[in-house]
């Protein structure tokens, strides 16, 4: 695939102004409502699939269904942070209007992390092809640790990240609006919404380093694997907000999620000596894995509504609104026993 500098810079050229586009949309603090965030999902999947069908008719169907298939890989990994996301704003107690400023921050960081891993991953293969053994193994084992442990959550306190930060930073115990930094007394402190950007950015690349493994299992081409990270992560801003107070339904994902690594694990493996499944057939297995998942998952939580994304199922809150939530302390504050305020706040 013979890809000029120009088209480099071209597609560089889109993502930033992609970026000022969401950002001066966005340039006011407020709570993204449902409608919104489809709205913007809408244009950010249709700039993704967009660009694949740009890429299909420019370098033929074979780079075409290789973009499509990193791209819904890509996409479909991502909902793994919409999760995460989750649970460190639930236990920073983070108010919803300030939410979009840190996961822009947290998306623009992540494009540049993604990038270098992209390029490393790429001169590592290119020297030393016997890495992919170690990539399909790396993607099975993942994937099988995410089968026996698929009911796991992250626990924040427990995060070494933020022990370290806690640790080296002096920090406020309160918001400053969307300010992640401010001055005291002459002093700089962190404010807790610089915390929660270290922990989303610290999670982010534990999870490419998932991801990038995956996505050369389907593809080799760097530009189409590249892209493809790009064009899925720009709209995790908008996906977290549509999906977040659905993710408890979502029962059976992980599982999908799972099994995807597994088959492109065994993909890589494969295509290293023994056999090129077609991109099409892997394509389609993949498409059929999440899709029976997601289908599963909303049809055994059929009739559950949704729930205020700061207060997900797996929260230490529970079921509680955000009018309980908001009387609440942030987790982060220790010494706190969670289920003591709970129980105080019902009475």
């Amino acid at each position: 695939m013979d890809v000029p500098f120009w088209a480099w810079l071209a597609v560089l050229a889109v993502i930033v102004l992609m970026l000022a586009v969401d950002l001066f949309a966005h340039r006011k603090a407020h709570v993204i409502r449902v409608r919104e965030a489809a709205l913007w999902s809408a244009v950010w999947v249709a700039f993704g699939l967009g660009f694949g069908a740009l890429v299909w008719q420019i370098y033929g169907a074979e780079f075409g269904q290789q973009y499509f298939a990193g791209y819904l890989i890509e996409k479909s990994l991502a909902v793994d942070n919409v999760f995460i996301w989750a649970i460190i704003f639930t236990y920073f107690a983070v108010p919803r209007e300030y939410q979009h400023r840190v996961l822009f921050l947290g998306v623009l960081s992540a494009l540049v992390f993604r990038g270098i891993f992209i390029a490393a991953g790429a001169v590592i293969i290119a020297s030393a092809e016997w890495v992919l053994y170690i990539f399909a193994a790396f993607l099975l084992l993942t994937g099988y640790r995410m089968i026996r442990h698929r009911n796991d959550m992250l626990d924040p306190e427990k995060s070494r990240a933020l022990k370290l930060f806690r640790r080296r930073v002096p920090m406020t115990d309160d918001f400053h609006g969307q300010r992640f930094l401010i001055r005291k007394n002459g002093v700089l402190l962190a404010t807790p919404l610089l915390a929660v950007l270290v922990l989303i950015e610290v999670t982010d690349i534990i999870f490419a380093v998932d991801s990038i493994p995956a996505i050369f299992a389907v593809t080799d081409e760097v530009f189409l694997v590249f892209t493809a990270n790009a064009f899925a992560i720009l709209g995790l801003r908008a996906m977290y907000f549509l999906l977040a107070d659905m993710i408890h339904r979502f029962i059976y994902l992980k599982i999908g999620l799972a099994l995807v690594l597994i088959w492109v694990g065994i993909k890589m493996l494969l295509k290293i000596d023994i056999f090129y499944i077609p991109t099409p057939l892997s394509l389609a297995v993949i498409a059929t894995i999440l899709g029976v998942s997601i289908g599963l998952s909303l049809w055994a939580t059929r009739g559950q509504g949704r729930k205020d994304p700061t207060a997900p199922a797996h929260s230490p809150f529970g079921t509680a609104s955000p009018e309980e939530i908001a009387g609440l302390e942030p987790l982060w504050r220790k010494p706190r026993d969670t289920k003591t305020a709970s129980s105080s706040k019902r009475q």
